[in-house]
């Protein structure tokens, strides 16, 4: 088989309807078009996403590259560096670093960030911790615990402490 041989299959193909060629025709005169009007015009009626004049969906929509996260979780953040000047095998909560001063506003449930070092044992309890901070307070022989949060922390379905 060539494809000088490929025909498309008997009777799929219809001849194009020949229009305005008079009334014993069946579409002469206005074609089946109307009278007057934007839709009877030759050439194609209005261009894609056209509304009529109203302000068109592509145009009311932001331009931003990305839509805000409508019910967005806000989180208390703190670094493991700021935790090292707490005494060892202390029990780290929300209300704790706000009792000792190291946060200031409670901004919602706190999460841990894994910036800078951490040399002392703490037993710290956050809705969220980054994997990094899991590490240093983990190698600097403490222990985290999760505390019940709606967010999965980072893809785990996991809401219990861990050690």
């Amino acid at each position: 088989m060539r494809l000088s041989d490929a025909m498309p299959q008997q009777g799929s193909r219809k001849r194009r309807r020949r229009v305005g060629r008079g009334i014993s025709a069946g579409q002469g005169a206005s074609c089946g078009f109307g009278m007057r009007g934007q839709k009877s015009r030759s050439g194609r009626g209005t261009r894609p996403g056209f509304e009529g004049g109203q302000l068109p969906l592509y145009r009311r929509i932001p331009k931003l590259k990305h839509f805000t996260v409508i019910n967005r979780q806000q989180y208390t953040t703190i670094n493991v560096d700021d935790l090292a000047s707490l005494a060892p095998n202390t029990e780290v909560t929300l209300a704790s670093l706000i009792d000792v001063g190291i946060i200031t506003t409670d901004d919602g449930p706190l999460k841990v960030l894994g910036d800078g070092a951490l040399s002392v044992p703490l037993v710290v309890f956050a809705a969220a911790f980054t994997a990094s901070a899991r590490a240093k307070i983990e190698g600097a022989g403490g222990r985290w615990e999760l505390l019940g949060s709606t967010i999965p922390n980072e893809g785990e379905s996991v809401s219990s402490a861990s050690d």
